[in-house]
C-alpha cells in the first residue's frame, strides 16, 4: 500500500497545482457566485481541463481514456480542492464515468465513456430523496411499460443536475422502500418529457438541483446494470466517489491550514506576532497532525481503488473511514481558519469563509461522519 506519491503522480500533482493556482484560483469561484452564473462553472476552464486529459484520468484506454487510475484522479481532485474549483469533474468524471464503468454493458461503455472523455457529455447522479444520505431509501419507482420503463418520483441534492445531459437515476423496480433489493439504475435524458429540474445554489456556491420525474418513459436500453440488483455495484460507485470527495476535502483543508500559518506569522498583537503564543501553536500542531493522518488515509484509499486484489468489502471499509475522518478534520480546520483569523475571518473580503461553507456541504455529501462511523462499525461486524 503506497502512502507516498509515485514519480508520475507527483508530476501530475505539480501540473494540476500550477493550473489551479494560475487559471482557477478562489477568485474565480467568487466571480461565479457574484455574477450568479447560469452554469455555475467556467466553460473555458472546463475545456482546458478536458484538453489536459483530466476527464479521462480513470477511464481505460479502450474507451478513449488515459488509464491513469484513481490515484491520478485523486491527486487532481486534491488540487482542485485547494482552490475550490467549480467544474463537472466530480459529477461527470468521478461519479458518472465510474457508474457507467461499474454498471454499464459494453455497448453503453463504448458509446458513453468516449463522450465523457471528450467533454461532450455531462452527467449527474439522482439518488437521495431526503435531507440525509441513505442509498437504499428510494421511493422513486420505475414501472415496466411497453418498450421500456416509466419513472415517477423526486430526487434532492443532485449535484450539477441543472447542467447534466443525462441523469443517472436510481429507482425502485421492486421491494420495500428501504430495502437494498429491488433497486435499478436508469440513464434518463435531462430534456425528456416529464423531467423537471430546479437548480438550488448551495451555500458553498456549488451547483445542486431538485429533480422531479412525472411518468418519464425511458427505453429498455436505458437500464444501467441489472434489473432489481443494482445496489451492490451502486455501492462500489458511491465508495469510489466518497474517496474522491475525501481527496478534494484534503486539498481544501491544506489550503486553509497554509493560510492560517501565513496569518500567524504576520499578525501582531500586544507588539508581538500571534504565532509566538503557545496556545495558538498547540492548536496549529493539532491541525498539522490531523492533516497528516488525513493524507495517509486518502493515499491508502486511492491506492486500494487501483489494487485489483482489493475486495469491494475492503474498499467499502476504507471509503467510510476516509469520508468520516476527512469530514471531522475539515470541520476542525475550517472552524480554526475562521477563529484564528479573528474578526476578519468572518468577512467576505477574505477567502477563508469560502472553505468553511464548502466544508459543511462536503461533510453531508454522500454521507456525513456519523453515517460513515456507523457504516464502518457495521462492515466490521459491530
Amino acid at each position: 500500500m503506497a502512502l507516498v506519491l509515485g514519480e508520475d503522480q507527483q508530476l501530475l500533482k505539480d501540473s494540476a497545482k500550477s493550473f489551479c493556482e494560475q487559471i482557477a484560483p478562489v477568485s474565480l469561484l467568487r466571480k461565479l457566485r457574484d455574477s450568479k452564473d447560469e452554469l455555475g462553472y467556467d466553460q473555458a476552464v472546463w475545456t482546458q481541463m478536458i484538453e489536459l486529459g483530466w476527464a479521462g484520468m480513470a477511464v481505460p484506454e479502450s474507451y478513449g481514456g488515459f488509464d491513469f487510475g484513481h490515484g491520478g484522479l485523486g491527486v487532481v481532485l486534491e488540487e482542485t480542492g485547494r482552490t475550490l474549483l467549480s467544474s463537472p469533474l466530480i459529477s461527470t468524471v468521478l461519479i458518472g464515468a465510474t457508474a457507467i464503468l461499474e454498471l454499464g454493458n459494453e455497448t453503453q461503455k463504448q458509446q458513453l465513456l468516449p463522450q465523457i472523455v471528450a467533454g461532450e457529455l455531462l452527467t449527474a447522479l439522482a439518488l437521495d430523496e431526503h435531507t440525509t444520505h441513505r442509498p437504499s431509501r428510494v421511493a422513486t419507482t420505475a414501472t415496466k411499460v411497453e418498450g421500456g420503463y416509466s419513472l415517477r418520483g423526486s430526487k434532492t441534492f443532485v449535484l450539477d443536475g441543472h447542467i447534466a445531459n443525462k441523469l443517472i437515476t436510481v429507482a425502485r423496480t421492486s421491494g420495500e422502500t428501504v430495502s437494498e433489493q429491488g433497486l435499478s439504475v436508469f440513464l434518463v435524458d435531462a430534456a425528456a418529457e416529464g423531467v423537471s429540474i430546479q437548480r438550488t445554489i448551495m451555500v458553498d456556491s456549488r451547483n445542486s438541483s431538485n429533480v422531479q420525474f412525472s411518468d418519464v418513459v425511458v427505453p429498455s436500453e436505458a437500464l444501467l446494470g441489472d434489473l432489481d440488483g443494482a445496489f451492490k455495484s451502486l455501492s462500489k460507485v458511491l465508495d469510489i466517489a466518497r474517496i474522491g470527495v475525501a481527496a478534494e476535502m484534503l486539498g481544501s483543508m491544506q489550503a486553509v491550514f497554509e493560510s492560517i500559518l501565513v496569518y500567524l506569522k504576520q499578525r501582531e498583537q500586544f507588539g508581538v506576532l500571534i504565532g509566538s503564543f503557545q496556545g495558538l501553536q498547540h492548536r496549529a500542531a493539532e491541525m498539522y497532525s490531523e492533516i497528516e493522518l488525513c493524507k495517509s488515509v486518502v493515499r491508502a484509499a486511492l491506492s486500494a481503488l487501483d489494487d485489483p486484489e482489493k475486495s469491494s468489502q475492503e474498499i467499502a471499509v476504507i471509503a467510510s473511514m476516509a469520508k468520516a475522518k476527512l469530514s471531522e478534520v475539515f470541520f476542525l480546520v475550517s472552524n480554526e481558519g475562521i477563529q484564528m483569523h479573528g474578526g476578519i475571518g468572518m468577512t467576505d473580503e477574505f477567502d477563508v469563509g469560502f472553505y468553511i461553507k464548502r466544508a459543511r456541504v462536503a461533510q453531508q455529501f454522500l454521507g456525513d461522519a456519523a453515517f460513515h462511523r456507523d457504516r464502518y462499525a457495521s462492515l466490521n461486524g459491530f
